[in-house]
This record gives structure tokens, sequence and C-alpha cells, in this order.
């Protein structure tokens, strides 16, 4: 390789190869499925807002399960929709808007396990320790929670962009249908050990500090279930905890799939379709799996639909 440094400020995006006959499917999936994520999303915040009685802990922090869930769908679909309409040679990107995009893609990913985490704790005072949960789950509590979550993703992922970006560029192709920080720093001729090195133990870390919180949360949850003799108390604990697990376990098996792929070059067209539905299946799935959950959810949507008849 020729001893140079490129550092092009335009870089081109491979998106999705698909033959011509599956690019409209395709095409209308992601859209319905864009368009579905914004209205459930929303439509599960302005229920938050406008219900006095949903002002509790829960629901204030699964506020920002949806506000992340529409901010990351919304910076990277509408960007892959326009460009399944372009010719691949037109899929063109500037080095500063995908850098952004990366940085969204990670920032928005992470906060939704460290969202998931602090309302695995939630559910852990709410049934460990009922007497005492209006005392510890304080509108100041949930607020610093809600930053700790947002904030402890924005600068974990500020540092992997970080090193990322300080690198010379001597390559031009995305091979991802959106920027991510491992296409990023793909493009780069140099060195990339100590981009591995953060990128390997901030995906390690994370998954232990993630894994291990749910696991403790919820054996605790589990024996005091066990040696519980109220009923009422264990059916809403089991429902509440079961539908808390399997949104969780969706993000975590969607989240793994994607960063294998990453390490297998041959199976790109795998890796680009799983990037694409870890944006979509979690973000779809989350509204509907709460809103299912949530009696009190449901008899605001009963109301509302009553009252229009």
């Amino acid at each position: 390789m020729e001893n140079y440094t490129y550092n092009s400020p335009t870089l081109q995006l491979e998106g999705l190869i698909l033959p011509k006959e599956y690019m409209l499917p395709a095409f209308l999936f992601f859209f319905f499925s864009y368009f579905f994520i914004i209205v459930a999303n929303v439509s599960i915040l302005f229920l938050i807002f406008t219900d006095k009685n949903l002002h509790q802990p829960m629901y204030l922090l699964l506020c920002n399960l949806s506000v992340s869930d529409i901010s990351g769908s919304t910076r990277l679909l509408p960007r892959l929709l326009v460009d399944m309409l372009r010719p691949p040679s037109e899929r063109l990107i500037s080095y500063y808007e995908c850098v952004v995009q990366a940085f969204t893609t990670q920032f928005f990913g992470t906060t939704t396990h460290t969202v998931l985490m602090i309302m695995a704790f939630d559910r852990y005072v709410a049934i460990c320790n009922p007497l005492r949960y209006s005392a510890i789950m304080t509108n100041n509590m949930v607020i610093k929670l809600t930053v700790s979550a947002w904030g402890v993703a924005f600068v974990l992922v500020g540092i992997l962009l970080g090193l990322t970006i300080r690198q010379n560029r001597c390559r031009t192709l995305i091979t991802n249908p959106f920027c991510d920080n491992a296409s990023l720093f793909k493009l780069s001729c140099e060195s990339a050990l100590i981009n591995n090195i953060y990128g390997l133990t901030f995906t390690v870390v994370g998954l232990i500090f993630s894994i291990g919180s749910i696991v403790l949360t919820y054996t605790k949850i589990t024996v005091v279930c066990l040696t519980s003799k109220n009923k009422t108390l264990n059916s809403k604990a089991l429902k509440t905890c079961s539908t808390h697990l399997v949104v969780y376990l969706i993000m975590l098996l969607s989240g793994i799939i994607n960063v294998t792929l990453h390490r297998f070059p041959q199976h790109s067209d795998s890796r680009k379709v799983s990037a694409i539905l870890f944006i979509i299946i979690p973000a779809s799935l989350n509204p509907i799996i709460y809103g299912i959950q949530s009696k009190e959810i449901q008899k605001k949507i009963l109301k509302i639909s009553q009252s229009k008849k």
C-alpha cells in the first residue's frame, strides 16, 4: 500500500444490495416499520404525560426508552429509505454527517441498555422493598437515574468515537447501510490496536455490567417471590419482570448478533440486515410489550377509544 493519507470529505455508503424484485418489499417493510415505531412510541409518551395516574417512576423511566427508540430510528431509517431509492453510486454522505450518525447509533443503543438496567432497579425496589419504594424512588432519584443512564452512555460512546476519528483515512466505502463505529475505523489504514482494545473492553464490560445487574436483580426478586405467600404479589411480579426480561433479551440478542457478524466479512449481507433489524425490532416491540403489560396504559387506551365512540 502506498504511504499517503486520503481523508476524503465525502464517503460512499454501500447500502443494501438486493435484487430488484426485493427492493420494493424491503422499502415498504422499513417504511411501515418506521411509521409504526414513531406512532407507537409517541402514543406511549402522550398517554404517560397526559394521565397523572401514570406519573410514576416506572412509566417515567419508560419514557426514556421511547425517546431513545424515536431518536435512534429517526436518525437512521429516513436516510436509509432515501438511499434505497438511489443508485449505489449516488449513496454519498459527508464524513461529518457520518460521524454524527455513527455517534447516534452507538449512543442510543447504549442508552437503551442503561435505561433497562435502571428499570430493573426500579422493579427490584418495588417488589423487594415495597414499603420504602416511595421513599427511595422519589422524583429526584428518577432524575438522577435518568441523567446517569444518558450521561454514562454519552461519555463511553464519546471516547469510542474520539479514538476512531483521530485516525487518518485512506478508504471511502462504508460497507454498511449506515455509519457506525466499526464501519468508520475500517476506513483507516493505520493500526487499530487501541480502537480494538477499547472497543472490546467497552463491549465486554458493558455486557458484564448489563447482564450482571439484570441477573442479580431478578435473582433477588425470584427469591422474594418464592418465599412470599402473597399470590397477588407473585403474579404481579412475574408479569412485570417477564415483560422486562423479554425486552432485555431481545435487545441483548440483537446487539450480540450485530457485533459478532462484524467479525465475519463473508457474511456482510446478513450483517447489514441484522444491523437494521437491531434498530427496528426492539423499537417496535418495546411499546407493544409494555403497553400489553400495563393495566394502567390499557385502561387509558380504552378510555380514549370509548370517548371517541
